[in-house]
């Protein structure tokens, strides 16, 4: 019997009638497996399968545990760098926190083409419109004018120090959207409006205490800026052209608050008409002060009949005296803001008491 070259597979048996067959048999047939004699390879038992399949099963689990451990070890390492990334920029203040960087379109339809009636407010460098997007995030966008010379710079310059600043009195930067011509922040939109609103609105009023705790807000956030901070930073734009003389230092953000303070508390703008070149609010409030300071103060916050009207006026007058001590003509004369804040402080308490 000859079964050569036909591709054949399987076990050759070895009982009769191949007890006398030989390899000679089985050329070619390299599927078949069976006894030495025909020069082919064993058979698998089951035993021998088993035992196979087993140190298959033992390799797997092998490489999975490996596999598994090196997932740990660099999910492990991954978030301890994290973790001190975290700590040493004390939770950074991304650019790009809830957003991705807004397109320029984006931001042009959000605010209805910068329109004037979403205008929130003016700075030295900047325009801040309101803007809701698709998804209706309301923002406020901080727009730089690019033909004031040290807008572009005042920009970068923002960005980077907002990387690093985190203070409850200071707004949020959610992105940016900048090109070669437009730059912009997109800042967190604080709904309560702004303090040029409830100063002047007819239908909004604060009370003497209100008006003490923004300013205490303000001071507090003024106070970070220039001691909080590893370096200190100037805001620059508390009230622009107030202070400044050309030259940036913590002395003019001091001034500027001095004359923010006598704005609040008198409700009278610093570019009013009764102001002028000979006279000034800041000047106007000096003239005033001691004896005459119920007649700059707010009418408002003074009513003929109240019986708290004497603890008031001691307050509006400590107040004022602050205001001009921020306001002295020589910078280092200037009462520091960390020694303002402290200030205000007591004279709130004062007001609290006195309610009492």
């Amino acid at each position: 019997m000859n079964f050569s070259f036909n591709k054949l597979s399987g076990e050759i048996p070895i009982d009769s009638p191949f007890a006398n067959v030989t390899s000679q048999s089985f050329l070619s047939n390299d599927a078949l497996c069976g006894d030495s004699r025909f020069n082919i390879k064993p058979c698998q038992t089951k035993s021998t399968k088993k035992s196979r399949r087993k140190r298959v099963l033992i390799g797997l689990y092998t490489l999975l545990g490996i596999v598994s451990l090196l997932v740990l070890a660099v999910g492990y390492v991954v978030l301890r760098l994290r973790k001190t990334k975290k700590n040493a920029s004390q939770a950074d203040v991304s650019l790009v926190k809830e957003h991705e960087r807004i397109s320029y379109y984006e931001l042009e339809q959000a605010t209805e083409g910068f329109n004037e009636s979403n205008l929130l407010g003016n700075g030295s460098f900047s325009t801040v419109y309101k803007g809701i997007l698709i998804d209706g995030t309301v923002l406020a966008a901080k727009v730089f004018n690019v033909q004031l010379e040290g807008a572009f710079k005042s920009f970068d310059t923002e960005c980077e120090i907002l990387r690093n600043l985190r203070h409850r009195n200071l707004t949020k930067v959610i992105t940016s959207c900048a090109n070669l011509d437009f730059k912009a922040l997109v800042l967190e939109y604080m709904p309560n409006g702004t303090l040029d609103k409830w100063l002047y609105s007819h239908n909004l009023f604060m009370n003497l205490l209100q008006r003490v705790d923004i300013m205490i807000d303000v001071a507090s956030a003024m106070d970070y800026l220039h001691n909080g901070y590893s370096t200190p930073v100037v805001h620059c734009d508390l009230k622009p052209k107030y202070g400044q003389d050309g030259i940036v230092s913590t002395s003019c953000d001091i001034y500027s608050f001095g004359i923010l303070m006598m704005e609040t508390f008198t409700r009278r703008r610093p570019s009013d008409e009764i102001f002028t070149e000979e006279l000034s609010i800041q000047r106007w409030v000096s003239d005033s002060f001691p004896g005459e300071i119920h007649k700059v103060v707010d009418s408002n916050l003074v009513q003929p009949g109240d019986e708290q009207i004497d603890a008031k006026m001691r307050c509006l007058l400590s107040i004022m005296e602050l205001a001009l001590y921020c306001t002295l003509v020589t910078p280092d004369a200037r009462i520091s803001m960390k020694d303002a804040l402290s200030t205000l402080k007591k004279i709130r308490l004062q007001l609290v008491n006195n309610r009492d």
